[in-house]
């Protein structure tokens, strides 16, 4: 955003820049122009005044007269005069190389000067490999036109005193844009790092972390309301949460109980009671432990995200590896064997407990459907920057329909009489909220296969 805002200042201090600087550059040649050719016509007329009475009187090529006042302008100013009679034919030439007698009538300036005009223009000359400014003014008296004088200084000078004056308007044009450059950057710095510190508070209690809370003191007025105000959205959502986590454990706690009692009624009654009685008892006690669950899956569910902002590098293999050995007890009862293959070194930002919780629920869901005999197979493996821990079994499966609808809230399967409903959906809040995905697929050879996809880290 800094960058941004800079280069929008710079954009904005060039545009205004070129939009003053080249009109006045333009406007300042078109001066220089107009002055070098206003001075050159008025030496020209001056000059014109000087050779008037000498070239009246017949003046001949060499005039020592005309020699003398075209050599002195021309070392004063630098400038090369050329004084023609009526005929066109050249009298005098301050440059002493050029040879006199020529006939220069054929040169527009001359000819229309001889025609009693004023003519001035610029032309390039190959000879010097410059541009010319040249003036030509006719020698004339009493309405008879005696000759006339051509001056022509070459452009150079006034070329570098252009080329000098458009470095100078770029040089403050650098100088502009430099400051505005580190005035911006404050500026922008200034605007940018509470509006830099809103985005990662919002992102930190969107993460979970409601304990986040942005800089009000610090910005424009504007910036500072926002973060208020935030900071008070934060607040009240936290206690909410709060609230309600509270509700549910409170709720959780207080139903224990009575289910607990219950639970011991029934098996108290189990004894005592004739075989139609029993089955009825039997069913009855089943309920009551699915509601223990379902009240337990409450509470994990509603905790899963509060925990994401806890987040720190754990040893994905070793948790797979640790789960199986604590599980593998249990399938063996059912005749099931548990086989894990996770190497150490994958490393994954995990909130405390929540990866065991999630194979818990895996690894629990894939021995009940596991038929005697079969296998359930564990693994951790890096793909593609990212770390892929899966839990296959080689039970029935699950049609297509089914497994897109599996981690929805109290959805069972259709042979699922006992679970809760919220398993796959407490798994599913926990992997999301250590920035992960889950999914069921087809395993191979037939059963189901849940791949969980984990974001890696490349050191704890």
């Amino acid at each position: 955003m800094t960058r941004r805002l800079v280069a929008t200042y710079l954009i904005l201090a060039a545009v205004v820049l070129v939009a003053l600087e080249v009109p006045l550059g333009v406007v300042n040649e078109r001066n220089q122009r107009r002055d070098l050719q206003q001075r050159v016509e008025r030496d020209a007329v001056a000059l014109a005044a000087l050779v008037e009475d000498t070239l009246q009187a017949g003046a001949q090529p060499g005039d020592p007269t005309l020699r003398g006042i075209v050599r002195g302008y021309g070392a004063s100013t630098g400038a090369r005069v050329v004084v023609v009679g009526p005929g066109g034919r050249a009298l005098a030439d301050s440059d002493d190389e050029r040879e006199l007698g020529r006939d220069f009538s054929t040169r527009p300036e001359i000819a229309t000067a001889l025609d009693g005009a004023v003519a001035t223009g610029i032309r390039r000359s190959d000879t010097l490999g410059t541009d010319l400014l040249y003036v030509a003014v006719p020698v004339a008296s009493g309405g008879t036109v005696h000759g006339a004088v051509r001056a022509s200084v070459p452009t150079s000078r006034l070329d570098a005193l252009v080329q000098r004056y458009w470095l100078i308007l770029g040089g403050v044009a650098l100088v502009v844009l430099a400051s505005v450059a580190v005035a911006g950057l404050w500026v922008a710095r200034w605007v940018s790092r509470p509006l830099t510190d809103l985005r990662d508070a919002t992102r930190r209690a969107g993460g979970g972390d409601l304990s986040a809370r942005a800089d009000a003191e610090v910005g424009p007025d504007e910036v500072r309301e926002v973060a208020h105000a935030l900071n008070d959205m934060i607040g009240r959502l936290d206690g909410l949460v709060g609230t309600q986590e509270k509700f549910v454990a409170d709720a959780s706690h207080q139903l224990r109980s009575p289910l607990t009692a219950l639970r011991l009624r029934i098996e108290n009654l189990q004894h005592d009671a004739d075989a139609a009685t029993r089955d009825d008892l039997d069913g009855a006690l089943g309920e009551v432990e699915r509601l223990s669950r379902l009240v337990d899956g409450l509470l994990a569910l509603a905790r899963a995200e509060r925990r994401a902002h806890e987040r720190a590098p754990q040893d994905v293999g070793a948790l797979v590896r640790e789960r199986a050995d604590a599980w593998r007890a249990a399938a063996a009862e059912r005749d099931v064997e548990l086989a894990a293959r996770a190497p150490s070194g994958l490393v994954a930002a995990l909130a405390p407990g929540a990866l065991e919780q999630v194979l818990d629920n895996l690894v629990a869901n894939a021995v009940a459907v596991a038929p005697p005999g079969s296998e359930v197979r564990l693994s951790a493996a890096r793909e593609d920057g990212a770390i892929v821990v899966a839990v296959s079994d080689a039970g029935p499966g699950m049609p297509a329909a089914d497994r897109d609808r599996a981690f929805d809230r109290f959805w069972r399967g259709r042979e699922d009489r006992a679970g809760s409903g919220l398993g796959l959906a407490i798994v599913r809040s926990l992997v999301e909220a250590d920035e992960g995905t889950v999914r069921l697929e087809e395993a191979d050879g037939g059963g189901l296969r849940a791949v969980v996809r984990l974001p890696a880290r490349d050191r704890p």
